[in-house]
């Protein structure tokens, strides 16, 4: 598209808002309506919470060694301390673990991940792309965060049955979010961005990949002695790319755009290489 020169340049903008404001509160209001909230997924929807406040630590520690511009640590701490736990976790989890594992994949996925873009995520971002921190504004931001809406009335609703026609609508426009993300990234990804973004993509992807599953194993499994698929699959959602979501918000927030695209347009292929190799790791423990 960006080839042909179908799109004006500034497409990708309205392409992001479209589907921060419209498709994934849709996806969330989904999904989380029919969550079935049981104490047993608390401590996956923790872990998740957990890993991106370890992605954080281990950003900001980062930035102070390499000198990493705030711009640059903060699209870092959103794509790479946030995992692609719906867009490519849901099918992942079916594929290597069976369809009973969608439901945990889900649950991780909107009150882990989605939740902690539309709250934490967003404080990052705000604070991140400049300027004076406002907390009166950054709640007033928070709270109308469109995702973040969602996910309250969707708990809200949860003893409500959607109409059938309003059902089929929000499936319709949830199934927008992928589309719409992998055009925009697709339509931002320069590879030749990469030669003043190797050490952020490398410090990204490595924690994404490698670093943040590798120490939920080690929590789960070697400090908690937990086992089954439960914490098998915990453990593989949080080895899954950088979310496509929260790649859109900190493009929104105009958080390094072009090191953005590389972590999602590059994360993703490559996540295809790595998540067997963790699929047959967590096998064996």
């Amino acid at each position: 598209m960006r080839a042909a020169g179908r799109l004006p340049g500034g497409a990708h903008a309205t392409i992001n808002a479209i589907g921060v404001n419209v498709a994934l509160p849709a996806l969330i209001l989904v999904h989380v309506h029919e969550v079935d909230l049981g104490p047993g997924l608390a401590r996956a929807v923790a872990t998740a919470w957990l890993a991106f406040a370890a992605g954080a630590l281990f950003f900001l520690a980062a930035a102070r060694a390499f000198a990493l511009s705030r711009e640059t640590t903060g699209a870092l701490i959103l794509t790479g301390g946030l995992a692609n736990t719906s867009f490519v976790g849901v099918p992942m989890i079916e594929a290597f673990y069976g369809s009973h594992g969608i439901a945990l994949a889900i649950v991780i996925d909107q009150l882990g991940s989605y939740l902690i873009l539309a709250t934490v995520g967003i404080v990052v971002a705000a604070v991140a792309s400049g300027g004076r921190f406002d907390p009166a504004a950054c709640a007033r931001k928070i709270m109308t965060f469109p995702p973040l809406v969602a996910v309250a009335l969707a708990l809200a609703l949860r003893g409500v049955e959607y109409a059938p026609w309003l059902a089929a609508l929000l499936e319709r426009l949830g199934d927008l979010v992928a589309p719409l993300a992998l055009l925009s990234v697709g339509y931002q990804l320069r590879l030749g961005a990469l030669r003043g973004n190797l050490r952020g993509l490398g410090l990204g992807l490595a924690f994404k990949l490698v670093v943040a599953p590798l120490a939920v194993v080690l929590v789960l499994v070697g400090h908690l002695g937990l086992d089954g698929d439960n914490t098998r699959i915990t453990a593989f959602e949080m080895a899954m790319p950088p979310m496509i979501g929260a790649a859109i918000v900190a493009a929104e927030h105009r958080l390094n755009p072009p090191l953005v695209a590389l972590m999602v347009g590059i994360g993703i292929p490559l996540s295809f290489v790595t998540l067997p190799l963790w699929w047959f790791v967590l096998a064996r423990i």
